[in-house]
């Protein structure tokens, strides 16, 4: 069991950001402290949603708080996702400096959350040159979506080399460990979604059938399993294999009972048991 600092956003309705990634990590055995960046209503995809963003000198407050309980030299992992202001962002990149003091061995994961291919990029102009200059530089794993990882290292990501030659320079600014979702190659079936993870050990792909339809939630889910396996073995080809698994289970619970959301309860055993149905390949 691994103890997991997870500063994410929180929604009453549905699954999103901590509200998608607590359950999963617990449910494979983790201890999981989650702090809040926000905390909605709902997602924000319904186009309309109540409740605070968490100004970011309470976020630190109560970080502050878990450090005077004596509680940093005991993470073992650091999770991050959306991130609203380069102040929230301050105040992480500082939390993961101060863990590190104490914990050498802990590792900070971080999904830059920027956008889609479908989507393009959504968060405010400040937040990709931050991610290039402060946020990633301070990461051990990263989870993008190959839109993201595109856009974070200002690189065309269109097939298997460009994309592997943006995961070699995004591993240049810091993270020894990238998991890439989403991916598309031109040689990809229409039905099929890929996922690539690299590290300094090798390069791995795994695909799965790309189902008809999207749920916000699922990238806050695979960043997730993927850092909650990782710290077990920090062994990036088992990670991606038990993600792959465990997610496509959870969209597929999700689409055979229609839900707006997903049904993260009703897939549970699929995150402690992975079905482990589909090959993970070395590239």
């Amino acid at each position: 069991m691994s103890n997991i600092l997870s500063i994410q956003s929180a929604v009453a309705y549905g699954h999103v950001g901590n509200s998608a990634a607590v359950f999963p990590l617990q449910r494979i055995g983790h201890e999981v402290w989650p702090v809040y960046t926000v905390n909605y209503s709902n997602h924000t995809g319904y186009g309309a949603w109540g409740g605070p963003i968490i100004p970011a000198e309470d976020v630190a407050a109560v970080l502050a708080g878990v450090k005077d309980r004596g509680a940093f030299p005991l993470i073992d992992g650091i999770l991050t996702g959306y991130q609203a202001s380069p102040e929230i962002a301050d105040v992480i990149v500082g939390t993961v400096r101060d863990i590190k003091a104490e914990n050498p061995d802990a590792l900070y994961t971080c999904d830059p959350v920027m956008g889609s291919a479908t989507s393009g990029c959504f968060v405010a102009d400040t937040i990709p040159p931050l991610f290039r200059s402060t946020i990633v530089p301070a990461a051990d794993i990263i989870t993008p979506n190959q839109f993201e990882l595109g856009y974070l290292t200002e690189r065309d990501v269109t097939d298997l080399d460009s994309t592997l030659a943006a995961v070699d320079a995004a591993r240049e600014m810091g993270p020894s460990t990238v998991l890439v979702t989403s991916v598309k190659r031109p040689e990809t079936p229409e039905d099929a979604v890929e996922m690539i993870a690299v590290d300094d050990h090798g390069k791995w792909i795994v695909r799965t059938p790309r189902l008809p339809f999207k749920r916000n939630g699922s990238g806050d889910v695979t960043a997730a399993l993927f850092t909650g396996h990782y710290l077990r073995g920090r062994d990036s080809k088992d990670a991606l294999a038990k993600t792959a698994s465990s997610v496509y289970d959870l969209l597929r619970v999700t689409l055979e009972a229609d839900s707006p959301e997903l049904k993260l309860v009703e897939a549970q055993d699929f995150y402690a048991n992975p079905q482990l149905q589909f090959e993970v390949e070395a590239l």
